[in-house]
């Protein structure tokens, strides 16, 4: 079936289904007190979020899998239901990451602090996930050790590297999509511009189960964007920012091209190291900082930028990195 026509389906569906059921989830949020609490290192203007309801990552979960039973009808209908096992697969491990990330949250609440699960719990969590559905992907023959080389049109077989690098993908590039999630509209406009690239591949490669994901990943973007972008009504929590972690890891999976997350996830990867170098640089110097705040788009923040400028500099950022993935594949 082409691409291109399941791309769409996924894409409205998400899209619509995320933007009706805000409509009604957020009201419900602020109604159970669900609202966000703020830490006092923070910049200080980010008090006045205090209390904007959180957990609205459920809008497009909900939304994104009425979606895929559409997709799923229509696939089945054509007589093309091959496509749905490793996108069913990669869905319920995005889904799996987002209760991971819903038992954080609700883990902040029961406590009424801003902090969840410790650090160790939640990437344990992570790991499991990923060991759970590399093993899956692996038996069922979705995936194997070989992997295109970007930019030089050759294959390497990694052997049981390839599991090491899979493993750090899921779990790095979770965490970086998680940690983008500190500005109002910053998480929904980078994995807009990631699913944009994501959709070109794949209706590129003509593969429909990547197509098809990343038309669940842009939908969730757009619809979610409505209500977070500045000033945000509703925040992911990391139930949602798990959630299309998985999803932006899921894509580079059903393409097998994996290292192509390098460029594609860069600015997760800058978030990720932004947070390990300021920790290791305030342990080695006995209290000293690297960077104002970290991850580094609060750095920015404290350095005078807007929230709407931090999301628009990154997402630039992102749409340049994915123009140069793109003549690599």
């Amino acid at each position: 079936m082409n691409s291109f026509i399941l791309w769409l389906i996924a894409f409205l569906i998400t899209f619509a289904a995320t933007a009706l059921i805000l409509r009604r989830l957020i009201p419900y949020l602020k109604s159970r007190k669900l609202g966000q609490k703020i830490l006092d290192i923070g910049p200080r203007w980010h008090k006045s979020k205090e209390g904007t309801p959180t957990m609205g990552g459920l809008s497009f979960i909900a939304g994104s899998a009425i979606a895929l039973a559409a997709v799923a009808a229509v696939v089945l209908l054509k007589g093309d239901g091959d496509i749905l096992p490793p996108l069913v697969i990669t869905y319920l491990m995005s889904v799996a990451y987002g209760f991971a990330g819903w038992l954080d949250d609700r883990t902040k609440f029961a406590h009424n602090r801003n902090e969840g699960l410790t650090a160790a719990q939640k990437y344990a969590l992570q790991f499991g996930i990923a060991i759970i559905y590399i093993a899956a992907m692996r038996i069922f023959g979705f995936i194997d050790t070989v992997v295109p080389i970007p930019f030089l049109g050759r294959e390497v077989d990694l052997g049981w590297f390839y599991y090491v690098i899979a493993i750090i993908a899921l779990t790095g590039i979770n965490n970086g999509v998680n940690l983008s999630d500190g500005i109002d509209g910053l998480c929904s406009s980078i994995v807009a511009v990631v699913a944009i690239f994501f959709t070109a591949a794949s209706v590129k490669a003509g593969v429909g189960g990547a197509a098809a994901l990343s038309g669940l990943m842009f939908g969730s973007a757009i619809g979610f964007l409505i209500y977070n972008f500045y000033p945000a009504r509703v925040f992911m929590g990391d139930t949602g920012s798990l959630f299309l972690g998985g999803l932006v890891v899921g894509c580079a999976f059903l393409l097998d091209n994996l290292l192509i997350l390098l460029l594609v996830g860069l600015i997760y990867i800058i978030e990720c190291l932004s947070v390990v170098l300021q920790v290791a640089y305030f342990k080695l110097t006995h209290g000293k900082r690297l960077f104002k705040m970290a991850p580094i788009h609060h750095h920015f923040e404290k350095c005078g930028w807007s929230e709407i400028k931090v999301t628009a500099v990154f997402s630039a950022f992102t749409a340049i990195t994915c123009l140069i993935a793109w003549f690599g594949l």
